[in-house]
């Protein structure tokens, strides 16, 4: 039987699509519809779900996944000063991880508060093109393979739209929505669930990080 891992906050399931790769029956949930979410779904507040879990009112699963909203800590709000103007998810969502007592993994932008986290990028996975690190928290021990983009060009940024072009910072800013999903490894999203989505490579290999030494 496989182990059971519940994505909350899974948008269009790009988390959810590496778990699978490694092994993991998926559910996922979100608060608004995901109409190409490739695996059971519920629409709900993740913070629900959660307390449904707490009470005994949702059957347990054997990990759970949490990719809490980043606007908080993004680029382009740090650069307009405008924190205050997003939510803080991250320690609500760590305090009932915790209280469900089973492995979890919380995933945020770099700049986000979590504990010792670990860092992914695309380079580890041969996404070579690919500019897109991510910071993974979790209550087990996970490995972080060794970032190559110092070694890299003309990387894409994944971030924002897609359409136009720019080289700020050696990375071309935009792509179309063809090379995001080559750059991706993910075929079945649209360009704004590109732009938040994480590529299923970096949680492939957290998961069987997960079944071959926690499960």
């Amino acid at each position: 039987m496989k182990p059971r891992l519940l994505d909350l906050f899974c948008g269009a399931g790009g988390a959810s699509r590496g778990y699978a790769d490694a092994g993991f029956e998926i559910t996922g949930v979100d608060i608004y519809p995901q109409p190409r979410y490739p695996y059971a779904f519920h629409l709900m507040d993740a913070f629900r779900m959660l307390a449904r879990l707490a009470d005994g009112t949702e059957p347990p699963y054997d990990v759970y996944h949490a990719s809490p909203p980043c606007q908080r800590y993004s680029v382009n709000t740090n650069q307009h000063k405008t924190h205050g103007n997003h939510p803080d998810y991250i320690h609500d969502v760590r305090v009932a991880l915790v209280r469900l007592g089973r492995p979890y993994i919380i995933e945020n932008v770099p700049g986000a508060p979590l504990y010792h986290p670990i860092t992914l990028c695309g380079s580890m996975f041969g996404q070579t093109r690919l500019r897109r690190h991510r910071l993974f928290e979790s209550n087990v021990v996970l490995l972080q393979p060794s970032c190559r983009h110092d070694r890299l060009r003309a990387c894409i940024s994944v971030t924002g739209h897609t359409g136009g072009r720019s080289t700020r910072d050696g990375a071309e800013r935009f792509g179309s929505t063809a090379l995001w999903k080559e750059i991706m490894g993910i075929d079945w999203m649209v360009g704004r669930e590109l732009a938040e989505a994480i590529p299923p490579a970096y949680t492939e290999y957290i998961g069987r990080q997960l079944t071959e030494g926690w499960l």
